[in-house]
């Protein structure tokens, strides 16, 4: 068996042109660069020098030194492309989140990263919580970053931060003119616009003159503009309210208990890349030090 070692140190003999030079090149002995040409050389079972003073390369030599190039070329190459894959310097992070986190504290941390390592590239998708917990639990992702999935799902969940819901509708609706924050039974004297965001709150499950929202929508641009249209109110988390326009208002809600948490999600048991460590360790900085974060429970 040829050995990339063997290679690496006859490529550096036939460059010097001499055992000796080669030797300080490699910081290996002389005797042990002759001994380890000799072991090549019978592993072949031809000569790659012309005589012992390796200054000429046999016909063999020429094409051997030739191919060794190539190869160790190549070898090196692949071998700094996965110390850089190991140290996340490269690589493909792959994160799905839900709407309001992708589109209001992704963006600069992300940029940040792939000003930092120019090897990086980054996949995010956008998506309701129960559609990041099933990427993330078929490995489509490697991280999702929403609410909290079911126990039963496979999945661990580490909380950020607690999200409060608020009521969005037109500035001219009734509930607006209320000044103090809005109670179910306020709400209920009102359609609803329903939508996946407050899954998992059982406050609303009944909230809406009906009992149920004859009307739903999953997008948050679409939500928005069915509000600005009139066909109803929709309840959505504060972060998602942050870019609504002058037209619409986002209302506080009496409910302490109406929010969501907001956090990583991994599959249970799997370890993480340390390009993915490093997003994580990034927007946790973030959520710390910015001014949402000061109006917001920030769980970590």
């Amino acid at each position: 068996m040829i050995r990339t070692q063997a290679l690496r140190v006859f490529v550096t003999v036939a460059s010097c042109g001499n055992i000796r030079d080669a030797a300080k090149a490699l910081r290996r002995t002389d005797s042990a660069i002759s001994m380890t040409l000799k072991q090549l050389e019978s592993d072949l079972g031809a000569p790659l020098f012309e005589t012992d003073r390796k200054h000429t390369l046999t016909a063999l030599g020429i094409e051997v030194n030739r191919l060794a190039r190539n190869l160790l070329r190549e070898y090196d190459r692949t071998t700094e492309r996965i110390i850089a894959l190991a140290e996340g310097r490269e690589g493909v992070l792959r994160i799905a989140a839900v709407p309001s986190v992708a589109a209001q504290l992704l963006p600069p941390v992300l940029s940040a990263i792939l000003a930092d390592h120019a090897g990086v590239r980054v996949e995010l998708l956008d998506t309701d919580s129960a559609s990041v917990h099933m990427l993330v639990e078929t490995g489509e992702v490697e991280l999702g970053i929403a609410g909290q999935p079911d126990s039963s799902a496979g999945l661990s969940f580490s909380a950020l931060f607690n999200d409060p819901f608020r009521l969005v509708c037109r500035r001219d609706h009734p509930l607006a003119r209320l000044a103090r924050p809005l109670t179910a039974q306020d709400i209920r004297a009102h359609r609803l616009i329903s939508n996946k965001s407050t899954a998992g709150y059982a406050g609303f499950d009944a909230v809406g003159p009906d009992g149920a929202s004859a009307l739903s929508a999953r997008n948050v641009i679409s939500l928005l503009a069915l509000v600005r249209a009139g066909a109803g109110a929709t309840i959505l988390p504060a972060l998602a309210t942050r870019a609504i326009d002058e037209e619409l208002c986002a209302l506080e809600l009496s409910d302490p208990l109406a929010l969501r948490t907001v956090g990583f999600v991994l599959r249970r048991g799997g370890s993480i890349s340390r390009l993915c460590a490093v997003f994580q360790d990034r927007l946790i900085t973030r959520l710390q030090t910015t001014d949402y974060a000061s109006r917001m429970e920030v769980r970590r």
